[in-house]
């Protein structure tokens, strides 16, 4: 590359992610707590709708049966009309849900709602992660999409101190303190919407302030990209489904959320045990996801710099593994605590780099497909953990013992990533040179 077009390159991936990022990130942080504000309404509600933990995780996990079902359609359409109306419509319909969850009178009003609010934010995510491979180089992404799942980090910890304060909000303006977790959580997703219709473009080409010179720079280096990267030749997007690559990743990622929900459904639990109260409770609960922001920071930019990607996934999942393990043994609270934290640090770590997986092999309205089907089918581990690990809880009377469940489950997911990246090293190695590459 010739000095000045790395002069280009290095202003318009700055420019990029100064104007895009700060708002991808900031989607995502309202979903995020908008999705997780039931880890702390779960503390009231069971009690006021008189539910047993293992029907109220049913009624939790009901938002990742929904989410499976319509994430690839969702992600299709995306591709089809753009960014910006198709993530205005999922903002708004969100926040709507939950908005209504904090007026639920009842066991099957929470299952419907719950299902519908999956309904509502399916695609969001596997959209952010479409959308980035129209604006960003293969080097780069592996960083934006840990700077974008940042703002998980933050919405947990926000989530937390917020969640707490607003159940001690019991009684005001005779509203239960679950309720106002859900009306105060839902209203900023429909304000968001607004803004987001307002001044998200759909691609680069739509974006008035990206000068045509680094349009051009862009679109040369996607194109560069994709003709020398080995494609999936589906006419229908449909049938990457079937793509073993894709199925394989699929299977992969269900550890991920598997572990992300079950500790972070049960870590208000589990920091209730120690005796202190709602507000505080929320307070300690910021403490496990600054460590997870530090790692998501830091962990895509070492895989960029060493371009090792194989180890930063695996060694992120063993140690998380290692961690869960951990805490069911170690003695006191505090020393269980910080186990707990360690590991929410690592279950997050490896996914940015997880996610640049995709994208070596899939693009176009085949990506939408595939990123999407990826991530519905690996959030099924949601549901899995908010049903399975409340229902061995019950079982076993301990607020500890899932964790090594969870724990078995991320171990198998470190042996797959050897099998996946073996498998995706053979594909890229079989596939020839394009013509218009060879000399």
């Amino acid at each position: 590359m010739e000095p000045s077009e790395g002069a280009i390159g290095e202003r318009t991936i700055r420019r990029i992610s100064l104007r895009l990022m700060p708002l991808l990130m900031l989607m995502y942080l309202i979903a995020y707590i908008d999705r997780q504000n039931i880890s702390f309404a779960k503390l009231q509600m069971v009690g006021d709708l008189g539910l047993s933990e293992a029907a109220f995780g049913l009624g939790a996990g009901l938002f990742f049966i929904g989410y499976f079902l319509f994430e690839v359609p969702s992600n299709l359409i995306l591709e089809k009309v753009g960014s910006r109306i198709w993530f205005t419509r999922i903002m708004a319909t969100w926040g709507l849900i939950t908005i209504l969850l904090g007026f639920t009178s009842g066991p099957v009003m929470f299952y419907i709602l719950r299902f519908l609010l999956g309904v509502a934010e399916a695609g969001f995510f596997p959209g952010v992660l479409y959308a980035l491979t129209l604006w960003f180089p293969q080097s780069h992404r592996g960083r934006m999409i840990g700077w974008f799942m940042i703002a998980s980090a933050i919405a947990n910890a926000v989530g937390a101190a917020i969640g707490g304060v607003l159940l001690d909000l019991d009684g005001l303006l005779g509203f239960r303190g679950w309720e106002w977790v859900f009306l105060a959580t839902g209203v900023p997703a429909l304000l968001l919407a607004v803004v987001v219709f307002l001044i998200l473009p759909d691609r680069p080409q739509k974006a008035a302030w990206l000068p045509e010179e680094e349009k051009r720079w862009l679109d040369e280096t996607l194109a560069r990209e994709r003709a020398s990267q080995p494609g999936v030749p589906h006419e229908n997007p449909l049938k990457v489904l079937l793509d073993r690559r894709v199925v394989l990743l699929a299977l992969l990622y269900v550890a991920f959320p598997l572990a992300a929900y079950g500790l972070s459904y049960w870590l208000p639990t589990v920091v209730k045990g120690f005796g202190v109260s709602n507000t505080v409770n929320g307070f300690l609960n910021i403490i496990p996801w600054i460590v997870v922001a530090f790692a998501l920071w830091w962990v895509p930019r070492h895989s960029a710099k060493t371009g090792e990607t194989t180890w930063h996934i695996a060694g992120s999942a063993l140690l998380a593994a290692a961690m869960l393990v951990a805490s069911t043994i170690v003695p006191g609270a505090a020393l269980k605590f910080s186990c707990l934290c360690i590991a929410a640090a690592a279950i997050f770590a490896g996914q940015p780099v997880f996610w640049s997986l995709p994208p070596t092999f899939l693009s176009g309205a085949t990506a939408a497909a595939g990123i999407a089907a990826i991530n519905s089918v690996g959030n099924l581990g949601g549901f899995v953990a908010q049903t399975v690990v409340p229902a061995i809880r019950d079982w076993t009377g301990s607020d500890l013992a899932p964790m090594l469940f969870l724990a078995a489950c991320l171990g198998v997911a470190t042996l797959l990533v050897f099998v996946v990246q073996g498998l995706l090293g053979r594909r890229a190695k079989a596939v020839p040179e394009p013509v218009a590459l060879r000399r």
